[in-house]
């Protein structure tokens, strides 16, 4: 079980991870991105997520980034990590690898490739948090694992002490509602986040306690306006930040040749690049980067947002 849950709540972006034109970690742009999230005053970083693309990641590159993002953040925000894998021995080897860093806890989906039902992911969940010491955030991603989890899952894993939150990226609002609802309704044992970038708005609406938005690599202040907006009931300052980021997140759909992470987070990464926080946007093998117009369309739209002259960009 987990020991003394930690309450992670706020703005906890889903780090990217920038790579050297030959496909190598940009260790130097990766210091950059993190340097800018502290600034944007960010409340904790989740590394080793789908947007930091570690479902394309080995052993020793997921390790790397680890020791990476643990010694630039250097204790002034929590920091996460996923251990993303297909079935529950691989990802307790990544918890090892894992334990030597300064983790504030683990991030685990329930396991895929091999069909998979409500039992085994229910003894999944339980035997990655009886081998850790730390937290475990339970990641629903339906569109990458195949496998929705339930509201009602969810909250007996939460209240049997397996998990201690949830990173919701189904993009199901109605289950999120129900999770809401029923976690408030039980004593909030869990701390739920939104990875959904356009309506973290109505998330906080239906009792959200964070998001963690990969949008936020490229606006992390903005998020951070909105939830503080959030937290103080300034519901208008809410739906102006959430406007002016979802005009913002207009640009995963201006690469029109993509699909999946390499034009989403094939954007994140391209605005990065404009924005002279990454050397490049060269995505993981056998994704391709974004080039031509898609590009000049992005940038206007930063332009538009008020970052490419650093309006919108600080805490």
């Amino acid at each position: 079980m987990t020991t003394a849950p930690t309450a992670l709540t706020g703005v906890v972006p889903p780090l990217l991870t920038p790579l050297t034109a030959e496909g190598e970690i940009d260790l130097p742009s990766l210091e950059r991105l993190v340097g800018r999230l502290l600034e944007g005053g960010v409340d904790a970083i989740f590394a080793l997520g789908s947007s930091g693309e570690v479902a394309f990641w080995d052993d020793a590159r997921r390790e790397q980034v680890l020791e990476a993002v643990t010694g630039t953040v250097a204790g002034q925000v929590p920091v996460i990590a996923g251990v993303i894998d297909m079935q529950t021995d691989r990802v307790l080897q990544h918890v090892r690898a894992a334990e030597r860093f300064d983790l504030a806890g683990y991030v685990a989906t329930a396991p895929f490739y091999a069909i998979t039902g409500p039992e085994e992911i229910d003894a999944h969940f339980r035997a990655i948090a009886a081998a850790i010491g730390r937290p475990l955030w339970a990641y629903d991603i339906p569109v990458c694992v195949h496998t929705k989890l339930s509201p009602a899952q969810l909250l007996r894993l939460g209240q049997d002490g397996v998990i201690t939150g949830v990173k919701d990226s189904s993009g199901d609002d109605v289950s999120f509602r129900r999770l809401a609802s029923a976690n408030r309704a039980a004593g909030s044992p869990l701390t739920l986040l939104t990875g959904h970038e356009v309506v973290v708005d109505g998330a906080y609406l239906a009792g959200a306690d964070g998001s963690v938005p990969g949008l936020g690599n490229v606006d992390p202040a903005g998020y951070v306006r909105m939830h503080r907006a959030a937290q103080a009931g300034d519901w208008e300052q809410v739906r102006a930040e959430q406007d002016r980021l979802a005009a913002l997140f207009e640009i995963v759909f201006q690469p029109t040749d993509k699909v999946g992470p390499a034009g989403g987070v094939g954007a994140f990464k391209t605005a990065l690049r404009e924005l002279g926080v990454f050397s490049t946007n060269t995505m993981a093998a056998p994704m391709s980067p974004i080039e031509g117009e898609a590009v000049d369309r992005i940038r206007a739209i930063l332009e538009a947002a008020g970052l490419l002259d650093g309006r919108g960009s600080g805490a």
